[in-house]
């Protein structure tokens, strides 16, 4: 695991509440550092504040996320939903604001770890018409060419293509992305569903597969391309 907080004591504690934890925690404290460290170790996660020297944890986010499927706890002194947001957009999987408890950090990262490594050892394949989810491999294809999602972004794809044609709505989709009861932006469901229909819609703004239901929320169906 690797952390990346600037705060030098707040990095400390976290290492040692992860490393009782059973987890081989590495800490760095600049956003450089950050995608050094992890480009070079691979991580099974990553938690990144926001506020860093050098790089931020959103710009560290973003070219991570082009590049891998490493899960991404972002940490943030801001509260706005449009800053959460930014986060999420930006390719976290999930966030804290701070002040947190260590404990409760610990706890989202066991909760995303666990959700990462939960389709290990399973060969499923969803098919929704063209699209097909690989539960087993944690893969995504289209029309047979594979797409790059979230680890957030697929837990809500593969449990839609579990039940296609069922309505979710986004409360129940949150349950799928967190993990962990808490208080969240249901929002943060959209800024999902929308990064989505840009990797699997051939037409993003008339969705055709992952269609909303005004009032409710999402479905996916086979579509009509």
């Amino acid at each position: 695991m690797l952390v990346a907080e600037d705060d030098r004591g707040q990095a400390e504690v976290l290492r040692r509440y992860l490393t009782a934890a059973g987890h081989d925690t590495v800490v760095v404290h600049d956003g450089s550092a950050a995608l050094e460290q992890a480009r070079r170790r691979r991580p099974d996660l990553l938690v990144l504040d926001v506020m860093m020297p050098g790089l931020d944890g959103l710009t560290v986010a973003r070219v991570l996320r082009a590049e891998s499927e490493v899960p991404i706890l972002m940490l943030t002194a801001r509260a706005s939903e449009d800053d959460l947001l930014a986060g999420l957009d930006g390719g976290a999987d999930d966030y804290l604001t701070k002040p947190y408890s260590a404990r409760e950090l610990t706890a989202r990262a066991r909760a995303l770890l666990r959700r990462s490594r939960g389709s290990q050892g399973k060969e499923t394949v969803l098919l929704v018409g063209a699209l097909a989810v690989d539960v087993g491999r944690h893969q995504v294809r289209v029309d047979g060419e594979q797409v790059e999602c979230t680890p957030g972004e697929f837990a809500i794809l593969a449990a839609m293509a579990g039940q296609p044609e069922r309505v979710f709505t986004r409360a129940q989709l949150l349950e799928h992305t967190n993990g962990v009861e808490r208080e969240s932006v249901e929002r943060s469901i959209d800024v999902h569903v929308l990064n989505l229909r840009r990797k699997i819609e051939p037409q993003p703004k008339r969705p055709a597969r992952l269609l909303t239901v005004y009032g409710i929320g999402y479905r996916l169906t086979a579509g009509t391309v």
